[in-house]
This record gives structure tokens, C-alpha cells and sequence, in this order.
């Protein structure tokens, strides 16, 4: 008997392939490789994008620590330029008004600028000398006031004295320390003169030659954009930055005057000394939003306590009409003008101010919210730029 070979084995099958797989039928394909041998090139290459990405993020926090550095040490020449240039925004629309009646713009800008001047030397004259005698008063009426909080003060001191006993174990006596006084000469005033009245006149000439010479900078910044569409989509944006920062600056001067009047004829009626005076802190301090009223609180609070006849709850009476008058304007009335468009977050307002008056004082607190705002009403037209209008916008 014959032996069987057996079947010859079955070709194996391959599915096939045609041109929209991508693969050619005759690509052979490479070797597989080790995972830590697969690309080394993708591996540097992964590793300098990081390093150049810190190296980025190291070489920004320099620059910004430059900027602001330099912002510091330049404040005194910024300080008076950025005030000019937002009376200059403010003052611009009556000025393009005049123009457009066919007055000389020179002539609009001088009758501007010297009323500007006038009612600077007015408000000055107004409130120089009160401010002086006060100063010049406070530290009698502080020894005047003192007796009078004998009253509240004994038990408080009484309460204390048997809290130390307790802790010492023995009877401790209060020493009694005369406050220093507080001397506030003529001289002083003398000395500061020249460099307030420079600084007036630095802001006076810029606030005239911004509006003087405001539209011949439009032109040549419209000049040098390259092509007819940017060219009107510059003037577009410039024209539409300026309107709102305009109408936001004249709207919060208004705002803040009105509250300064309002304050001042209030503290009047309750005859409290000086109420120009503290009308006008009033209105300089309501453009720091939230710390202004606070501040301003605190300031008729020990006011009104100094020139008290006697230690009662009357004399606060003038502080809780301000509160009650501030609360209304904030929560109101400013909302209700300004529009939501002009509103900021409360924690990007304070930021501002943080770091403004870190850098500038009391002038970079006062001028820290209307540069948010403006900064804000710019991004939000400048392309690129919109997540910082974002972020600060309530």
C-alpha cells in the first residue's frame, strides 16, 4: 500500500488593498523599534520647546519688573502727563464742537484752558485756608474733645486694669503719655509752593497743546497705517475710544461733583465746621470706588467728633447721612448713568488700586479706576486684547 502525502498547505490569504488605503502593495515596511530608541530627535526637540518656553515666561517677568520699575522712577513726569491727557480726552468733544461751527480751535482751547486755570485758583483760594486752620486747630480740639470720652473710656481703662491684675498677679499702673503735638507750619507751605505750582502749570500747557494739536496726531497716526481698510478701521477705533473715554470722564466728574455738593450743603445743615472742605475730599475721593467712602467715613467721623459740645450719638448723625448718601450713589445712581458697559469687578478694582498706589501714592489711587476703565474701552476694540476687557468687566 502506498503511503498518502498530505495536502499541501492552503496560501495564506492577504486582504487587499487598494490606492485610497494610502499603503503601496509593494512598501515594505521598517523594522519595529524599541520605544527609548523610537525618536531622539523628537525627544530634543520636546526639550527645547520647553526650555524656550521658560525662558519666555523668565524674560516677560523681567520686562514687567522693568516697566514697572521705570514707571516708578518716572512718576513725576507721568504722573502730570496722564492727568493732561485725561482732561484732554474730557475737554476734546467741546472743542470738536467748536470746530464744528467754524470757531478756531486755538480759540476754544485757550477759553478752556484759562477757565480750567480759573476755577483751579478759585477752588484753591476757597479751600486753602480753611485746610490750613484746621491743621492748625486740630490739636487743640483733639485736648478739648478728650475730656469728654471720660465717660466711655474710665470703664474700658477699669476693665483693663483688673484684666492685668489677673495676669500679673499684682496691681499694674497705666502710665498716662501726652500725645505729641502736631506742628504744621507756614513754611512748609512756602516750600511745597513751587513745585505744586509747576506741576499745575506742566498740566495746563499739556491739557492745551492736547487740545490744540489732538486731531493733527490722528492724522499722522492714520497716515502711517498701511492700506485704505486699516487706515478707516484706525480711525474708527480711535474715534470710538475717544467718545467713550470722554463721556466716561465727564459722567464721573459729574457724578463725584454732585456727591461734593450734596455732602457739603449736608454737612451745613447740621453745622458742621468747613463743609466746602470736606465737600471737596468728598468728591476727590469718590474716584477711588469703595476705599474713597471709606476713607471719607472715617475722616467726618473724627471731624464731627472734634467739634462736638458734648460726647452723644448726635454727633454722628452727619457721618450716617453720608454713608446713607454714598450707598445710594454707588448702588444707584452711578450703575444707573454710567450703564453696564462702564461697570468693573470689584476684585480687579482693588488690584488696580493695589498696585497704583504702590507705584504712585495717593495720585495713582486717584487715577487708578479711570485708567482701568479707558484700558478696559480700549481692549475692547483693539483686536487681541478683548480677555483683558473681559476679566475686568463686573
Amino acid at each position: 500500500m502506498s503511503e498518502i502525502e498530505p495536502p499541501p498547505p492552503a496560501p495564506v490569504m492577504l486582504p487587499e488593498l487598494s490606492a485610497e488605503s494610502g499603503i503601496a502593495l509593494d512598501a515594505e515596511l521598517p523594522p519595529a523599534l524599541p520605544l527609548h530608541r523610537a525618536a531622539p530627535g523628537t525627544r530634543y526637540m520636546r526639550g527645547m520647546r520647553r526650555h524656550l518656553r521658560a525662558l519666555r515666561v523668565v524674560m516677560n517677568a523681567l520686562l514687567l519688573l522693568a516697566l514697572l520699575y521705570t514707571i516708578t522712577i518716572t512718576r513725576a513726569l507721568l504722573i502730570p502727563l496722564v492727568l493732561a491727557a485725561f482732561i484732554g480726552l474730557a475737554l476734546n468733544p467741546i472743542v470738536a464742537a467748536g470746530a464744528r461751527v467754524r470757531l478756531p480751535r486755538w480759540l476754544t482751547a485757550s477759553v478752556l484752558v484759562i477757565s480750567l486755570m480759573v476755577g483751579i485758583g478759585t477752588g484753591v483760594g476757597q479751600l486753602a485756608q480753611p485746610a490750613v486752620g484746621w491743621f492748625q486747630g486740630a490739636p487743640a480740639a483733639i485736648r478739648h474733645f478728650v475730656p469728654k470720652l471720660k465717660g466711655i473710656t474710665q470703664p474700658l481703662e477699669a476693665a483693663n486694669r483688673a484684666t492685668q491684675t489677673l495676669v500679673a498677679g499684682h496691681p499694674v499702673r497705666s502710665s498716662s503719655s501726652q500725645p505729641s503735638p502736631v506742628s504744621f507750619s507756614t513754611w512748609d507751605v512756602v516750600s511745597t509752593a513751587p513745585k505744586v505750582l509747576a506741576a499745575v502749570l506742566s498740566v495746563v500747557l499739556l491739557v492745551f497743546f492736547f487740545l490744540l494739536y489732538g486731531d493733527s496726531m490722528l492724522r499722522r497716526l492714520v497716515e502711517i497705517t498701511p492700506g485704505f481698510t486699516y487706515k478707516r478701521h484706525a480711525v474708527t477705533i480711535v474715534r470710538s475710544i475717544q467718545t467713550e473715554v470722554s463721556r466716561y470722564l465727564l459722567t464721573a466728574l459729574s457724578i463725584n461733583a454732585g456727591l461734593g455738593a450734596v455732602t457739603a450743603c449736608m454737612l451745613w445743615l447740621y453745622g458742621v465746621p468747613d463743609p466746602l472742605l470736606w465737600g471737596a475730599v468728598a468728591m476727590f475721593a469718590n474716584f477711588i470706588p469703595y476705599v474713597g467712602a471709606i476713607v471719607t467715613t472715617i475722616v467726618l467721623s473724627i471731624v464731627c467728633m472734634l467739634y462736638a459740645n458734648d460726647a452723644s450719638f448726635d454727633v454722628f448723625l452727619p457721618v450716617l447721612t453720608f454713608a446713607g448718601i454714598t450707598a445710594i450713589e454707588g448702588n444707584l445712581i452711578t450703575p444707573f448713568i454710567q450703564g453696564r458697559s462702564m461697570r468693573l469687578s470689584p476684585i480687579a478694582i482693588l488690584l488696580w488700586l493695589l498696585i497704583w498706589g504702590w507705584l504712585w501714592g495717593i495720585p495713582g489711587a486717584l487715577l487708578a479706576v479711570p485708567m482701568l476703565t479707558c484700558t478696559k474701552l480700549i481692549t475692547e476694540r483693539v483686536h487681541g486684547w478683548e480677555w483683558f476687557a473681559h476679566i475686568v468687566q463686573r
